[in-house]
């Protein structure tokens, strides 16, 4: 309870200093509308039927290519963690990808898949690969070695001591690895939207208004709706890891 307060106020002092830099003109209403009137629009968003769709494809498009990512991540990170040749032979592939940002991809990726949202999914799953990836191969490295041994002691199947074993030991690095991915995957999905023109999406809602009516107003009210979401997420995320997987990650939600 005390925690929550504690956020609840670092919030509202945000949302104060922000209240009054915007009605002292430090800057520029067109530039940064009052906190009052961004949430006004905010809560008006659920009533505008351009912003709804863009709302259900965008938030869609992220859970299917998180999935992706997860899907592809996590069988893969446990090969990788468990066979080391392997792992030393793809590393200079992984470690040349890696770091490539995902929008700089857009063109080749519109060039092979089109303009539709397969290319938005495309990218946020290449770009949310990573950390679940990255958290699943250290956790396969961490597993301690006197579980797996026992388990072969007991002659223990393969199968089984990957269900009864590894998952169980590595399921809190690799929900670590899906928390990072969540936000990795939403803020590409956003900024494909924005940046590929006629396609449907908060980011293309954004550019919209942004560019072509000016109105900050509507732009921060989409932004404080992506955030939320973003927080809402992380959180879920987090309260699942806390209660179903032995142990909390330590702090607050990163």
């Amino acid at each position: 309870m005390r925690v929550a307060l504690r956020r609840l106020a670092g919030l509202a002092g945000f949302l104060v200093l922000w209240e009054v830099i915007a009605r002292l003109h430090l800057l520029s209403g067109d530039v940064l509308p009052p906190v009052s009137t961004v949430l006004g629009r905010f809560f008006g968003l659920f009533g505008d039927a351009k912003f709804v769709p863009d709302a259900v494809s965008t938030l869609l498009s992220w859970a299917i290519a998180l999935g992706i990512a997860v899907a592809i991540a996590v069988p893969l990170g446990v090969l990788l963690g468990s066979v080391r040749w392997l792992r030393l032979s793809v590393s200079p592939i992984v470690e040349f990808l890696r770091p490539l940002p995902a929008v700089a991809l857009i063109p080749l990726v519109i060039l092979v898949l089109g303009s539709g949202a397969q290319t938005k999914i495309t990218l946020a799953a290449f770009a949310s690969v990573w950390p679940v990836l990255f958290n699943t191969i250290y956790a396969v490295s961490e597993i301690d070695r006197q579980l797996l041994d026992t388990a072969r002691v007991f002659r223990t199947p393969a199968v089984r001591r990957l269900f009864t074993v590894m998952l169980p030991s590595i399921a809190p690095f690799t929900m670590t690895g899906v928390r990072l991915s969540a936000a990795i995957s939403l803020v590409v999905l956003v900024s494909t939207e924005y940046l590929t023109g006629g396609t449907i999406g908060i980011g293309q809602f954004v550019y919209v208004w942004g560019t072509s009516a000016g109105r900050m107003d509507m732009v921060l009210a989409a932004v404080v709706f992506i955030g939320l979401v973003g927080y809402l997420v992380n959180l879920a995320l987090l309260g699942s890891q806390r209660r179903w997987l032995g142990w909390a990650a330590s702090g607050g939600a990163v």
